[in-house]
């Protein structure tokens, strides 16, 4: 044991020589994820729906690591097959996959439309199975791997005016669990992160609104909200060596939202 206690080093939070995939990594909370990733040392494919991606290139380029952009419909099982394959080619290994792509529609229950349902399913569940699945198998030849998703406090809780959002990130966390039960033998470690109330473009609406921004803020132990800068810790993390005997967990990155 005390071998063991004298090996640990701080470089096991390093990444470096490991190549991650990002989605949605442009921008957002998926730029904070990809910048965090190359800051620790990895190199990375970032999958975007459209190509504004100048500004995470430059980020990414000033800390020395490579990023290889590539635009993709990740509902389509061509285009998911396209970006698994482009970072074959460009690097030859997958270590990290961050399925962070996601959308969201605000209705109320009873006017929420079928096709809003589906286009929130395609992207948030479906495209994030699919790709996990494929990535999956190529970790199993590696011998290892991370794969982690992007709950959210709506894993966990129902919300309002959004039920799609909410179902989806439900599964997100029991795909999480799900997966890891069965690839944890194989060295690979499928874990969560659950962002709480960050300020983004998608939660622009929640917080124009006075009463809404201020319930919120009334229960969070924190105070404030949450910027994108406070998960990047939580995904250099789970995508180490330091979280290696991490596996099928959700952490909640909320300053104290689940806990009030």
């Amino acid at each position: 044991m005390s071998t063991e206690l004298k090996n640990f080093s701080m470089d096991f939070f390093k990444l470096d020589g490991k190549v991650a995939i990002v989605t949605g990594g442009n921008t957002g909370l998926g730029q904070g994820y990809a910048v965090a990733l190359a800051k620790a040392g990895a190199d990375l494919l970032i999958s975007t729906h459209g190509t504004n991606w100048e500004e995470t290139r430059e980020l990414i380029k000033e800390t020395g690591r490579k990023v290889e952009f590539v635009q993709a419909d990740l509902t389509k099982k061509e285009d998911r097959e396209k970006v698994v394959k482009r970072c074959m080619e460009v690097y030859g290994k997958i270590d990290i996959l961050v399925n962070n792509a996601g959308t969201i529609r605000r209705t109320p229950l009873l006017e929420y439309k079928d096709e809003d349902w589906q286009a929130v399913m395609d992207i948030n569940l479906n495209a994030l199975y699919y790709l996990s699945k494929d990535v999956a198998n190529i970790m199993v030849n590696q011998e290892a791997g991370k794969i982690i998703n992007v709950a959210s406090m709506l894993s966990f809780q129902g919300g309002k005016f959004v039920p799609p959002y909410t179902a989806s990130k439900h599964a997100v966390a029991g795909i999480t669990k799900a997966f890891a039960n069965e690839l944890a033998c194989h060295n690979i470690q499928i874990n969560g992160i659950a962002p709480g109330y960050i300020e983004t473009a998608n939660t622009a609406p929640i917080r124009a609104d006075k009463n809404r921004n201020n319930e919120i803020l009334s229960r969070i132990p924190a105070a404030k909200w949450g910027q994108p800068f406070d998960l990047m810790g939580a995904i250099v993390f789970l995508a180490s060596r330091a979280s290696d005997y991490v596996n099928g967990h959700i952490l909640a990155v909320d300053g104290g939202w689940l806990v009030r």
